[in-house]
């Protein structure tokens, strides 16, 4: 279980592809912290750390990871919004995240306003999912708060600190984010279709 309130940003150092599988290499200030087995988000990704260097953990992304989350699109040296599990005993700053992306979707609007950023983006409707203003929506692993919401688009407006310490400020028109929808959300559209 996550929270959706970035940790910190780690770099890619290394992909390596094994048959379907994507070893995906980070260097990041918590790598010290971590231990094999853990679970760790990466721009929203529950991951399990398989593999630890003094500066680095590598985690591996199966083909069904791969052909649901933007993933695959990594490249060596760019950053990834990294997080670990909640714990128990700790605030819920953002919401309730699980770290299983939905669905990937397109920034289809980037717009630097005065003081903050708004971003739009598409996904695929047909899969059910659903946005609503004032709600809760998960980015790249950033628990963010929907501002408008339509039938296959939402955006979300970006406070600096967001900004500066997140992977957004890389994100522009064309971009490919993950997305998982607000569990609560997915439960209550799921029983309306009963």
């Amino acid at each position: 279980m996550f929270t959706g309130i970035i940790e910190t940003l780690g770099k890619i150092t290394n992909l390596r592809k094994e048959q379907g599988n994507l070893h995906i290499t980070v260097e990041s200030a918590i790598t010290n912290e971590l231990k094999i087995d853990q679970s760790v988000a990466h721009n929203g990704v529950c991951l399990t750390v398989v593999g630890l260097t003094d500066t680095t953990h590598t985690v591996t992304a199966i083909e069904e990871t791969l052909n649901k989350t933007s993933l695959g699109h990594l490249k060596i040296g760019e950053p990834v919004n990294l997080e670990r599990c909640m714990q128990m005993n700790a605030r819920l700053d953002g919401h309730i995240v699980q770290g299983h992306v939905d669905q990937t979707a397109t920034c289809t609007k980037f717009t630097e306003l005065d003081g903050s950023w708004e971003y739009t983006f598409e996904y695929d409707a047909a899969t059910g999912n659903v946005t609503v203003e004032k709600g809760s929506i998960c980015v790249n692993g950033i628990s963010l708060t929907v501002v408008n919401s339509g039938l296959n688009y939402f955006s979300v407006a970006i406070i600096p600190y967001t900004y500066e310490h997140t992977n957004l400020h890389n994100v522009r028109e064309g971009s490919v984010v993950n997305l998982e929808f607000d569990i609560i959300g997915k439960y209550v559209a799921r029983l309306m279709q009963r």
